[in-house]
């Protein structure tokens, strides 16, 4: 994930960071664990294309998502559940407005909800001067998602196991013209 810095968008927000898409260039399903996840060997590359998130502090605590996601229950959030997570983890009495500016499909295997829980871990743990490291918020991250790792190191990767297993790779950086059609594909039914 870049280093945080400060924006001015949205106005209200202290801290702005974008939260990108990513393509798998290839996937190799290997089998079924008892958890009912599948181990796989997957190549992660990031596009410079994704949504965008702000955060502002909060002294009470409290975690206020002021953008909601239609059919999306405000505490199912992953924004939200990663920003619970990190308060628990943490220890902060801290809280946040956070604004999300949604550019990337739901349900497009393109891992936007995976990008902004790791944008809400990295941001927060910047924002609340938590001070996790990387390694422990990929691991928070793991929690909420398999793709959440990947987006929290911010970095083209060789994942194996659920996709927790991170090699670093240096990809060439092609172009790649990514197809957004009207149709919602859950992971979890694609993988079952």
């Amino acid at each position: 994930m870049p280093a945080p810095t400060k924006n001015s968008k949205p106005a209200h927000a202290e801290l702005t960071l974008p939260a990108p898409a990513k393509l798998n260039l290839m996937l190799h399903i290997l089998g079924r664990r008892a958890d009912g996840y599948h181990e796989l060997q997957t190549l992660f590359q990031f596009l410079d294309h994704g949504d965008e998130l702000g955060f502002s502090l909060r002294q009470d605590g409290e975690i206020h998502l002021h953008t909601p996601i239609e059919g999306v229950p405000h505490d199912s959030n992953l924004i939200v559940r990663a920003a619970r997570r990190l308060q628990e983890a943490s220890g902060t009495a801290l809280g946040a407005d956070i604004w999300l500016d949604k550019r990337l499909p739901m349900g497009g295997g393109i891992g936007g909800g995976s990008s902004d829980a790791a944008t809400t871990l990295v941001g927060l743990d910047h924002l609340w001067n938590t001070r996790l490291g990387e390694d422990r918020l990929a691991e928070i991250g793991l929690a909420l998602g398999a793709d959440v790792p990947v987006f929290v190191r911010g970095r083209a990767a060789f994942a194996e196991g659920v996709g927790e297993r991170l090699t670093p790779v240096e990809l060439e950086e092609p172009w790649f013209l990514v197809a957004a059609p009207q149709v919602f594909v859950s992971t979890a039914e694609v993988f079952g």
